[in-house]
C-alpha cells in the first residue's frame, strides 16, 4: 500500500436481504421511478415477512417517518435506499412500527422496521420492497441474485459493489 493509501484495493461491499421474500427484477416493478432505474441500480423483494433490516452497515441518512423508506450511507460513501412497497407512503405510517431513528449508526442485520405486510395489501398497495444504490454511477453494482429466487433476511447477499 503506497503512501496515504493511493493503491489501496477497495474491498467488495455485499447487501444482504432485507426481508425474507422473492426476488423480483427492478425492471418488473410497477412504478417507473424504480423500474426505469432513474433512482439507481438495484432490485426488489417481495416480503413473506414482517421484519425489514438493514442491508450493510453505516448511518441513516434519511427515515421517513411513515416508515417506509430508508438511506443509508456506508463508510465509502455507498448510498443506499430501502423503499417498502408502492405508493405505501400514502398509508401515512399505518401499520409501519420503526426501530430507528435518522442519524443513528447501524450495522446490517439490525432491525429497521416491522410493518404489517398484509395490511399493506389489504389496502390496495404493492409490497415490493425496493432496494437501490442511489449513486450507482459512483458505485456499479452486479446482482447477485436472480428474479425468483427465494431469499432469507441477513443470510443471502443479492448486491455487491466496490
Amino acid at each position: 500500500m503506497g503512501l496515504f493509501g493511493f493503491g489501496k484495493k477497495k474491498e467488495k461491499v455485499e447487501l444482504k436481504a432485507v426481508v425474507d421474500g422473492i426476488i423480483k427484477d427492478l425492471k418488473n416493478v410497477e412504478d417507473e421511478v424504480f423500474s426505469k432505474g432513474f433512482l439507481g441500480e438495484g432490485l426488489a423483494i417481495v416480503p413473506k415477512s414482517n421484519n425489514f433490516y438493514a442491508p450493510v452497515s453505516g448511518e441513516l441518512s434519511s427515515v421517513f417517518p411513515t416508515g417506509h423508506a430508508f438511506g443509508i450511507n456506508t463508510d465509502d460513501g455507498a448510498e443506499v435506499l430501502i423503499h417498502i412497497g408502492i405508493d405505501t407512503v400514502q398509508m401515512e405510517g399505518d401499520g409501519f412500527d420503526l426501530k430507528v431513528e435518522q442519524g443513528q449508526k447501524v450495522k446490517a442485520g439490525d432491525l429497521l422496521v416491522v410493518c404489517d405486510v398484509d395490511n399493506i395489501k389489504s389496502k390496495g398497495y404493492k409490497t415490493d420492497t425496493i432496494l437501490i444504490i442511489t449513486n450507482s454511477d459512483d458505485f456499479p453494482s452486479e446482482q447477485l441474485v436472480t428474479e425468483g429466487t427465494e431469499v432469507k433476511a441477513n443470510e443471502i447477499s443479492v448486491i455487491a459493489f466496490k
